[in-house]
């Protein structure tokens, strides 16, 4: 048998050039290709990163043998072929190869539509390899095969061309230097700072890619044993058999485990430990999201790549932003290595506990965590708050929760989230240091979350149907029949109308959709409202508690009184339904917006209720201020302007979708007013006879701003607010209300 295995190796370059020639050919008792898109994308990724990716067994073979298999070539090849090796095991990855590499004319055999992949080159070579590797299927995208200078000035790199015969992957590389060269010429001639630095990294990593690129073609090894063509094919079906039964895959942490061993250290036996702590969160990542934690606060990244640089004494290259490059140790010693892995688990336990804490992140479930993938960024920047100066960590603290309540809304940690979580623990621990480093995500959540359709969202354990569910419990939602908050062991996720309504079939949106949706405790849900309609069931709760009552205890379901006019409604027809959902909508993404970007999540209930009552009094003031002064924005005063231009023009540079004409009007401008400004414009010699028939005297409206303002501040700047800042408040709120009123 020795004689009969030949182990051997072969370039990418010469497998490439097999594929193409049609060597290899598979017999009819393999399974179809079965690998999904991502799945091809993670083997390149794995190919490009000098990762091993296991050893293939070839048989040498003859025609009889190929006749008696019934073999036939990798999916999709066209060519008459020149078959010799017949694929025993590695057909998924020869196919893989064979689709990455030559993009041939045929759909995906698992998807409708024919698929390309390609490397996103400026991410690559910045490292952020879960962006790096990309796979597209749109019809329209194969238009971009033949245009090389949307390839160049986009950075892709289409796989296809390593599979190209001739000189195509060299005049591919010089087109692409030359094209950021030129490009670099041009920005230098125009004069354009941020042109030339753009184009320098690109003009550089275009450089460095063709390096890379053909270095990987040439030098990367492919592992396989050649069986000899004269072996008995009865023998070979056996080690076919042998060899599919017996594989066990590997992950980072177990990897991770056996290196650790010789310096002494027993990874597996840690996580034991470890994993009792840590058992609410039902994910089977959960000890390399340990390791994870570790990473990003060593080194800000947490790919698999970068884990293998957690093991003691492990050498690793830093390339300096002028270039240079250097070598460092992240961990010296075993003893270091448990020291920061209790760290990690620490970090993870007190998140998980915040995260369940209802009057927090309101997940007090497991199954109601909007992500697990989300834990290592999360956990980290929890450490880097306790960095801070003791004074900056409530502001920090409240930055943390906004990035997060964002991230669920906008589906940031729905898919790869490697680089995700490296850059944004950079982004947030930056922005608890300077309030104008804010990240771009928080703009993108604003922007989007009118546009977000909750009516969708029907999949419990989705993130967005998690988020709503979470902001429910957060907000106190009480049980209709008890009064109390369900606990995390009596939850039910209630249908409002339930599913055996009979007009279900009718309605555009499903019964499922979480605005359909609300927590209630199980006894309540199964055995006092069962499967009646709500305007039976409501209409008892009215009966027994008072409308004003019921309203109330609806209000913490973000049920407003107009939609339980709606759901009393008899009979209660299809398109009631729809009115429904669309009055829960508008209901819940006003608290959204009023919880999450206006930043009253971390506030107590009833500071929520002041915060919002102040923010009234100041729409009030401006829109008094507009109306009084003709909209005409040349009448503030002129020792105003200079500082609310310049928050309206910061607001604006981090926005670049905002309407800056509007901005420029008085009503724009006067929303980067704050309080002190208004009673300036109002109290002003030039003004105050425009006013003074509404406020009584320059001093009660002195002492009623005092008043305001010390409540506004307490309440913004995450002071206690004590008895007598608050019944001053109030009163200036009642005085406000009543002076402003139509």
């Amino acid at each position: 048998m020795k004689d009969a295995q030949k182990p051997d190796h072969v370039s990418l370059t010469t497998l490439v050039s097999w594929l193409r020639e049609g060597r290899f050919v598979i017999p009819d008792f393999q399974r179809e290709f079965e690998w999904e898109p991502g799945d091809i994308s993670d083997l390149m990724r794995s190919i490009f990163l000098d990762y091993y990716i296991g050893s293939l067994l070839l048989w040498r073979g003859k025609s009889s043998n190929f006749e008696a298999l019934s073999c036939e070539s990798v999916y999709g090849y066209a060519g008459e072929g020149k078959p010799q090796l017949i694929v025993l095991d590695g057909q998924q990855r020869l196919t893989a190869l064979y689709y990455a590499f030559f993009a041939p004319d045929v759909i995906h055999p698992k998807r409708a539509n024919r698929y390309y992949y390609y490397i996103r080159v400026d991410e690559l070579m910045e490292e952020a390899y879960d962006r790096a590797f990309m796979y597209e299927w749109r019809k329209g995208w194969s238009k971009i095969l033949d245009d090389c200078e949307a390839q160049f000035e986009q950075h892709i790199f289409p796989l296809s061309i390593i599979g190209s015969e001739g000189l195509v992957l060299f005049k591919w590389i010089e087109g692409y230097q030359k094209h950021w060269a030129q490009r670099l010429e041009d920005a230098r001639q125009a004069g354009e700072p941020g042109g030339i630095e753009q184009a320098e990294i690109a003009a550089r990593n275009a450089e460095a890619f063709g390096e890379y690129i053909l270095d990987l073609i040439q030098q990367y090894q492919i592992a396989y044993i050649e069986l000899d063509q004269e072996l008995e094919v009865s023998k070979v079906c056996d080690i076919f058999t042998q060899t599919n039964s017996k594989g066990v895959r590997l992950d980072v942490f177990d990897l991770i485990n056996a290196m650790l061993r010789p310096k002494g250290l027993r990874l597996k036996e840690m996580w034991r430990q470890a994993s009792r702590r840590l058992n609410f969160v039902e994910t089977g990542r959960m000890n390399v999201y340990v390791l994870q934690v570790m990473s990003i606060l060593q080194q800000a990244y947490c790919s698999p790549k970068y884990l293998y640089y957690l093991l003691p004494g492990q050498e690793k290259q830093v390339r300096d932003p002028d270039g240079t490059r250097r070598t460092e140790v992240l961990i010296d010693n075993p003893e270091e290595f448990e020291q920061q892995w209790e760290n990690a688990v620490d970090a993870l336990e007190d998140s998980i506990e915040l995260l369940r804490n209802p009057q927090a992140f309101g997940a007090i479930k497991a199954s109601y965590l909007p992500y697990e993938s989300i834990l290592p960024a999360f956990s980290a920047l929890q450490i880097a708050i306790q960095a801070l100066e003791p004074a900056q960590r409530l502001a920090a603290q409240r930055k943390l929760t906004h990035w997060y309540w964002a991230s669920v809304f906008v589906n940031r940690y729905s898919g790869s989230v490697e680089s995700t979580s490296a850059r944004d623990y950079m982004d947030v621990s930056a922005w608890y240091r300077d309030d104008d480093a804010e990240p771009a995500l928080l703009t993108e959540f604003s922007n989007r979350l009118r546009d977000l359709d909750l009516r969708n969202e029907t999949r419990r354990g989705g993130s967005i149907y998690n988020g709503v569910f979470n902001l429910l419990v957060i907000k106190g939602a009480r049980d209709w029949i008890s009064g109390k908050p369900p606990s995390h062991r009596d939850l039910d996720d209630h249908h409002i109308v339930p599913k055996s309504w009979d007009g279900r079939d009718d309605v555009e949106t499903s019964v499922d959709s979480i605005l359909n949706r609300t927590p209630l405790t199980a006894d309540t849900n199964r055995h006092v409202i069962n499967d009646r309609l709500p305007n039976e069931y409501l209409q008892e709760m009215i009966e027994r508690n008072g409308r004003e009552q019921t309203e109330a205890i609806l209000a913490t379901h973000l049920i407003s009184p107009a939609a339980l006019n709606i759901l009393l409604r008899k009979p209660f027809s299809a398109g009631d339904f729809d009115e429904f959902v669309a009055e829960r909508q508008r209901t819940i993404i006003d608290a959204i917006t009023n919880l999450v970007i206006k930043e009253r999540i971390d506030l107590a209930p009833e500071l929520r209720e002041l915060d919002a009552n102040v923010e009234k009094v100041e729409l009030a003031l401006r829109g008094l201020v507009d109306q009084r002064l003709g909209q005409d924005a040349s009448q503030l005063p002129g020792h105003l302007v200079p500082q609310m231009r310049e928050r309206m023009q910061s607001y604006v540079r981090k926005h670049p979708g905002a309407d800056q004409e509007y901005y420029r009007s008085l009503a724009g401008l006067l929303e980067f007013s704050d309080l002190r400004e208004l009673e300036q414009i109002i109290t002003s010699k030039a003004h105050w006879d425009q006013f003074s028939s509404i406020f009584p005297s320059k001093g009660d409206i002195a002492q009623r701003f005092n008043q305001l303002a010390g409540l506004r501040n307490s309440i913004r700047h995450s002071r206690t607010v004590d008895d007598v800042t608050r019944m001053d408040g109030e009163a200036a709120l009642a005085w406000f209300e009543r002076v402003l009123k139509p």
